[in-house]
């Protein structure tokens, strides 16, 4: 007798009852939290008055999200040309379902003439990919301890979000936090371990920190990008209209780095602003030396390793300058343009392109071809693929709605990412749905992504 299998539709059933168990455990575990706290600290009428509410005040808020993220694979590119000649090896890029509760809370207290806060976002994640299998993580996206004295000064020391720089599509002077930018959907991001002292005045700020204490010693190779053990500091002015920043960080095996970066209002409709950063090394992609010439069409022989690693490089700058103006209706247009040289060159690029022409009628069995053009694919991970790029963004925010029209533009090979997006927001409802498109000729790097498109929708509930 032939075994009855599940069809598509209970096989997603079975998939989602996981994900929905977790959201609604999170859910209640995050309610009750709340509940118990409350009842703790008694009513709190919001007066100046009383020691205990002064003492032991505190705020906590929380969401539950759901999103769907689905991905069309391209056509086009390395991670294609491999999934034709051995599926088995390179799988399709997955749509995946996820549900998250997330639950934040920062408690005062004031003692000695100072003030101690102790804050914490804790994130419930649970996400099934197509396919695949459901996974489920729980992680604190914040979780510090912070002290502000009478002499203007705060220490902290934690897990926090430190975002720094002015741009909105590229931030060249990002250096603590390293946040990826042009998301889809804007979600809460994990902060980094750090040391944290600011000292704020009227009109200007200083901030120090030591980011990534506990790397500190490791091997190279164990601190790459944003995990580098890194000494990083900040200082602000506000000139009337303009707002100055000056930037410095030294890496453990990155070196020094210096930046600067302004945002002027030039008027009630138009500000400007940009940034610029000078690096002594930088981490970047580089590919082993056995690997063939560029240009010269000659196959690889079989190797044991991805010969695309990401290794310390030389000096590079990164710019960005940028203006936008806001009509009457709350309409917005932001234009950028920005230079990244930690990005391959294009002479790397034609090197890789050359390469990756090669591998297919290379004598290697399929397996061997396929997993060879899949390692190929690891520099289009790097945030910016070409060093020269165009950003322009159109929004209008008629009250409740927000929709958007974004476009990449990577001039080197008439690349382009085009993205729209809407969103409504309630009182404690936001429901969200974006979709991006990545084109341009068959050698553009942007078309070769793993995902021709890729979307979101998601639905948020603030508690």
């Amino acid at each position: 007798m032939a075994t009855a299998h599940p069809g598509p539709s209970v096989r997603r059933l079975r998939a989602v009852v996981p994900t929905a168990l977790a959201l609604a455990t999170a859910l209640l575990v995050a309610l009750a939290a709340g509940s118990a706290r409350g009842a703790a600290a008694g009513g709190d009428d919001g007066s100046a008055a009383g020691t205990s509410a002064a003492s032991n005040g505190g705020t906590g808020n929380g969401e539950l999200r759901l999103r769907w993220q689905p991905q069309q694979a391209s056509s086009n590119g390395p991670l294609a040309v491999a999934r034709a000649l051995d599926p088995t090896v390179v799988e399709a890029p997955a749509g995946s379902l996820v549900a998250e509760a997330q639950w934040r809370r920062t408690l005062q207290h004031r003692a000695a003439g100072l003030g101690w806060q102790l804050g914490i976002d804790a994130l419930a994640q649970t996400s099934h990919a197509e396919g695949g299998a459901t996974a489920s993580r729980l992680r604190a996206n914040e979780l510090f301890a912070s002290v502000d004295g009478a002499s203007g000064w705060t220490l902290l020391a934690g897990k926090k979000v430190v975002g720094w720089d002015v741009g909105q599509g590229f931030r060249p002077n990002d250096v603590v936090q390293q946040e990826s930018r042009r998301t889809l959907l804007a979600l809460p991001v994990e902060g980094r371990p750090l040391l944290q002292a600011e000292h704020f005045a009227a009109e200007r700020a200083l901030s120090l920190v030591w980011v990534n204490p506990q790397r500190a010693g490791d091997a190279a190779a164990a601190q790459r990008g944003a995990d580098e053990s890194a000494l990083a500091g900040r200082v602000y002015w506000r000139l009337g209209a303009t707002d100055a920043h000056v930037f410095g960080r030294w890496g453990q095996h990155s070196r020094g780095s210096l930046g600067a970066a302004f945002s002027h209002v030039a008027s009630d409709d138009w500000s400007v602003h940009g940034s610029l950063r000078v690096m002594q090394r930088h981490d970047g992609w580089t590919v082993a030396p056995t690997a063939p010439a560029a240009g010269t069409g000659t196959a690889p022989s079989t190797a044991s390793a991805n010969p695309w690693q990401i290794a310390s490089r030389g000096g590079a700058a990164q710019a960005l300058v940028g203006a936008s103006w806001t009509g009457a209706q709350q309409q917005s247009l932001l234009v950028e343009a920005w230079h990244d040289g930690s990005a391959l060159s294009d002479a790397e690029w034609r090197g890789w392109q050359a390469r990756n022409a090669a591998l297919p009628g290379a004598p290697l069995l399929a397996p061997a071809r396929a997993g060879a053009l899949a390692w190929a694919a690891s520099p289009l991970q790097w945030p910016n693929l070409r060093r020269d790029n165009l950003f322009v963004r159109l929004a209008w925010q008629p009250d409740a709605w927000t929709a958007s029209l974004d476009l990449l533009l990577q001039p080197a090979d008439r690349g382009h990412a085009l993205t729209a997006a809407l969103q409504w927001q309630g009182d404690r409802w936001r429901l969200n749905a974006a979709w991006r498109r990545h084109g341009g000729p068959s050698g553009a790097l942007l078309a070769q992504l793993p995902a021709r498109s890729v979307g979101v929708l998601s639905a948020t509930w603030a508690f």
